[in-house]
């Protein structure tokens, strides 16, 4: 049996779902290590791969940022019933995931912490700059040091309801919290992706853009195709 079919077997039982919620996590686990420790290889002969701020910031914040992605993913696979958004959840468990990895593997090449302690965002330090990546994304304000919460992020109760969720039900909620995640995501990738002095860094967050500015797409469509609307920017 292949590991999508294990997943789609799942919703049979919450035991079971719950089993393989935490077989996701502990495979999560290992497979984020090795991808971070293979990460460290290409840079450690790199000339170019001295990393600034914006560097180390956006490997911190989006890599908790991909933390919670993964996991509202990890619910969608273990008990969501449409096929198109699960397939669209293991896309972005399994690429996110690996993006994580990576992005801790530099961290740990760089000698920076895993996160940092004073908050989020403090990186994004050109305030002019960082209004025109945000685009249409509505903020209530532009950051001027490091904040307590990123945008997009689902709250505690959101995570709870989801969890408790399944069928359509699920599949709705995943599709709403996943735009305004990734939706909440694109500023700092955009941010990244002109201020980061490493190639490594700005290929990764050019790469992110593409991905999910697709996936915000087809989240919208999907929205659309159930009746359903978008949730306002957190």
């Amino acid at each position: 049996m292949t590991a999508e079919e294990s997943l789609h077997d799942s919703e049979q039982s919450p035991r079971r779902r719950t089993a393989l919620l935490a077989l996701i996590g502990a495979c999560l686990l290992l497979t984020g290590f090795a991808i971070g420790v293979i990460a460290r290889i290409p840079l450690q002969h790199k000339a170019d791969a001295a990393p600034n701020a914006v560097d180390a910031g956006f490997c911190q914040d989006m890599s908790v940022h991909h933390a919670q992605a993964v996991q509202m993913a990890a619910l969608e696979l273990s008990g969501g019933s449409d096929p198109e958004v699960k397939r669209l959840a293991y896309d972005i468990l399994t690429t996110q995931q690996n993006q994580a990895g990576r992005m801790q593997g530099w961290l740990q090449l760089w000698e920076r912490p895993t996160l940092n302690p004073d908050g989020y965002m403090g990186w994004m330090t050109d305030h002019a700059s960082m209004h025109g990546s945000m685009g249409s994304m509505p903020m209530t304000a532009t950051p001027t040091g490091p904040v307590q919460s990123m945008p997009g992020m689902a709250t505690d109760a959101e995570l709870t309801q989801l969890r408790q969720l399944t069928g359509p039900a699920q599949d709705t909620l995943f599709l709403q919290l996943m735009l305004r995640h990734h939706r909440g995501g694109i500023a700092m990738v955009a941010y990244a992706n002109s201020h980061a002095d490493t190639d490594a860094v700005r290929t990764l967050a050019d790469s992110m853009n593409a991905t999910q500015q697709g996936e915000i797409q087809l989240m919208t469509q999907l929205l659309t195709a159930r009746d359903a609307t978008p949730l306002p920017m957190t």
